[in-house]
């Protein structure tokens, strides 16, 4: 069984949103549909980055990771490409 870490752009301000999960493709349908509280409000959502853990704790450290200050900007080079291609993004707000 795998868990991802996780990074979501909303559509609606253009914010990051990370998390994890060990089912990306329902805990998106749950994003977008307004099933999670802390996203509800920023739908609907795109996927912008993930990576794959084969042990819980290893993804929820991953995640703290990339919300502090040095996993945002690594990040902000991970996805410089995205951040070309959509210059209306202002990444890691």
């Amino acid at each position: 069984m795998f868990f991802y870490t996780y990074v979501l752009v909303s559509l609606k301000d253009s914010r990051f949103y990370m998390g994890y999960t060990s089912d990306l493709r329902r805990r998106m349908e749950e994003h977008n549909s307004g099933k999670s509280f802390a996203t509800k409000s920023r739908r609907p959502f795109r996927l912008v980055y993930y990576e794959a853990c084969l042990n819980k704790n290893d993804a929820e450290n991953r995640e703290d990771y990339l919300k502090s200050t040095i996993g945002r900007k690594y990040l902000s080079k991970r996805l410089r490409n995205f951040k070309k291609q959509t210059q209306n993004f202002c990444l890691l707000k």
